[in-house]
């Protein structure tokens, strides 16, 4: 029988920090997306991970995009089906899979990212970077990633 090793006061403090930062900064980055761009968080997670196949190629399976976000199959269709009403991206069957379809995206699409990214990019320096030196940064960094290794992992 193993025994609980509950969080001591200053690891409670933390993850209570990490868990209230993660959603208000979420929450702020979204409303502010959404009042200078029209845009969801959700539908620039999306448009990001696009474009950062390069300019050449932006289009992913719909698989790449849900292992890339995290997000279960149901999500990316249905958040696929709400960008692709508004233009924002295209679903194309996938020759060689049957079930399979890639994301694309579209000129609309892009004029949407390039117009969104400046606002958000420099909120994002404004609410999380501005008063951070470099060694604070690092240690953000050198934290996020054990931390993703350790889920990688599992």
């Amino acid at each position: 029988m193993s025994t609980t090793r509950w969080l001591d006061a200053e690891e409670q403090k933390a993850w209570r920090a990490w868990v209230d930062l993660n959603s208000q900064l979420n929450a702020r980055l979204n409303r502010e997306l959404q009042a200078t761009s029209g845009l969801s968080i959700a539908d620039y997670e999306i448009l990001v991970a696009l474009t950062d196949q390069g300019p050449a190629d932006c289009s992913l399976r719909m698989f790449e995009l849900g292992d890339r976000l995290q997000w279960e199959k149901s999500r990316v269709s249905k958040q696929i089906s709400r960008m692709e009403t508004r233009g924002l991206v295209v679903r194309r069957h996938c020759a060689d899979d049957r079930r399979g379809a890639f994301v694309d995206l579209t000129e609309e699409g892009m004029a949407a990212i390039a117009g969104a990214a400046p606002a958000h990019v420099e909120l994002v320096r404004e609410l999380f970077f501005e008063g951070m030196d470099r060694e604070q940064v690092e240690a953000i960094t050198r934290f996020a990633t054990t931390v993703l290794e350790r889920l990688a992992a599992d």
